[in-house]
């Protein structure tokens, strides 16, 4: 990982922590108290949001080391590149509190399963320890989404 990449990131963290603070404290609109917060799903936002910045390191990391002539990470590429797109797509919907989060989060939580899967045979690697760690928990908090009615 370059400089670039960690003052990318670090932005992107910063950027998030600063939006979730102002959404959560943010109080509802006068008129409209009886919408709640919207924010039903925050902890699987929050979640989601953290695989797609690991599973972005993780992917550059890969291909770097494919670039370099190392093939070992294939795998671990295919199931990053995976993950950032499910994962994108369940915290916007999440965000915005579709129905079809439900659905959605049982097939991101088996995605999560095999990405958490194929970075563990590449741990030593900091970035897909990373991104092991960020699937795990994503993992149990689409399960619990998936169960919710």
């Amino acid at each position: 990982m370059n400089r670039r990449d960690v003052i990318g990131i670090t932005s992107a963290l910063s950027l998030a922590g600063v939006a979730s603070a102002v959404l959560a404290d943010a109080p509802a609109a006068p008129g409209h108290e009886h919408h709640g917060s919207g924010m039903r799903y925050a902890d699987l936002i929050a979640a989601s949001s953290h695989c797609v910045m690991t599973g972005d390191a993780c992917l550059t990391h890969c291909l770097t080391m494919l670039g370099e002539g190392d093939k070992e990470l294939v795998s671990c590429a295919r199931t990053a590149r995976d993950i950032i797109a499910a994962c994108t797509a369940l915290r916007e919907l999440a965000a915005a509190n579709s129905p079809h989060v439900q659905a959605l989060s049982k097939v991101v939580s088996a995605m999560c399963a095999d990405c958490e899967a194929e970075c563990r045979k590449h741990e030593q690697h900091a970035v897909c320890k990373d991104c092991e760690t960020a699937c795990h928990d994503c993992k149990a908090l689409c399960d619990k989404a998936a169960m919710a009615a």
